[in-house]
């Protein structure tokens, strides 16, 4: 009878984890599967058991976490308009925050363009630094 509870407990925890995909729950499947294969040979009573599957259960925590910790470290990747700040464009159209005109070609690419004071006028060829990607509107400031 045991063995069954154990079994069904260990079935229990590997459900909850296909369901949260947390790594949360699969230190106590594998201490109750650990806890059925006790029971299967010799019972030690409910609360040797019990004892068994904390101590099994906190032992595979302590053992593979921080092991899984550094595996599953996800590095961030920037997005293609964060890779746009701090590179050089030419102004194709005059920058002019009062008009609300501004164009600049960046790697071959026309994007619309604010100054970062707001208020500077940047003229057509000047170069200038991207400072900020907002949506698909780069705001720049004059090398000058």
């Amino acid at each position: 009878m045991e063995v069954l509870f154990w079994a069904l407990t260990t079935l229990a925890f590997i459900i909850a984890e296909v369901i949260t995909i947390q790594l949360v729950s699969i230190w106590f499947a594998a201490g109750a599967f650990i806890t059925m294969i006790f029971a299967y040979f010799k019972s030690p009573g409910f609360v040797g058991e019990l004892i068994i599957f904390i101590v099994s259960s906190a032992l595979l925590l302590i053992i593979t976490y921080p092991l899984l910790k550094n595996w599953r470290h996800v590095k961030h990747v920037g997005t293609n308009s964060e890779l746009e700040i701090g590179k050089t464009a030419s102004v194709i159209e005059t920058v002019d925050g009062d008009k609300g005109t501004g164009r600049v070609k960046l790697n071959g690419v026309d994007w619309s363009a604010v100054s970062v004071d707001g208020n500077d006028i940047i003229p057509v060829g000047t170069i200038v630094t991207v400072v900020r990607v907002q949506g698909a509107k780069l705001f720049v400031t004059s090398k000058t």
